[in-house]
């Protein structure tokens, strides 16, 4: 029974963290100023609790982003068109790369604080692999497509956090300009026709 309640506890602190980082995230005007004391006092734990659940103040990130990015991955995976498996890949990948940068622009302080964090290259992060490998496999389903690794980091590209913030909060692109943009790119890069072989005469 105690180990019982001690479970309940550690979800119902994990819970009560997560929901305390979302809002000083998202009330913040710089990432970086949201500490991980703030954290523990504003969801009414000891940092020992905070530390002991995430590790540090990356794995918190971390854990806010998964979190968040959870409900898109899944349809993104298993859900129905746009994003689901049944759409074709030329509509599917525009629509998958939407959806990672709506989540970005709802995101914008999360997401940058979580990609300036400073633990180890961004491209190894857990999230970045999945949606790499995700990109990559509906890119190998486009006819003449040849690169579908490089492919997928060309895109994802231009979905990072440090771009998204630059176009939304310096340069003040509106929303669905920039939905427009990144979908005008994506196609335009579907629709490429690889380079030919020179011939023995070039």
């Amino acid at each position: 029974m105690a180990e019982r309640k001690a479970r309940k506890d550690a979800v119902r602190n994990r819970e009560a963290v997560l929901a305390a980082a979302d809002a000083l995230f998202a009330r913040c005007g710089r990432p970086e100023d949201v500490t991980m004391a703030d954290v523990a006092e504003a969801a009414g734990v000891g940092k020992g609790t905070l530390f002991r659940a995430f590790g540090d103040r990356a794995g918190l990130l971390r854990a806010l982003y998964e979190a968040r990015l959870e409900p898109v991955r899944e349809a993104a995976e298993a859900g129905p068109p746009p994003l689901g498996p049944g759409t074709p890949p030329q509509q599917r990948v525009p629509a998958l790369l939407d959806a990672l940068l709506c989540f970005k622009l709802d995101n914008r302080r999360l997401a940058l604080a979580l990609e300036e964090s400073g633990n180890g290259s961004p491209y190894q992060a857990e999230h970045y692999e999945r949606w790499h490998g995700l990109l990559r496999a509906v890119l190998e389903q486009v006819p003449g497509l040849t690169d579908s690794d490089f492919t997928a980091h060309a895109l994802l590209a231009a979905t990072r956090a440090d771009l998204v913030e630059h176009l939304a909060g310096q340069e003040r692109v509106p929303r669905e300009r920039a939905r427009a943009q990144l979908a005008n790119f994506a196609t335009r890069v579907l629709a490429s026709e690889p380079p030919g072989e020179l011939s023995a005469g070039d």
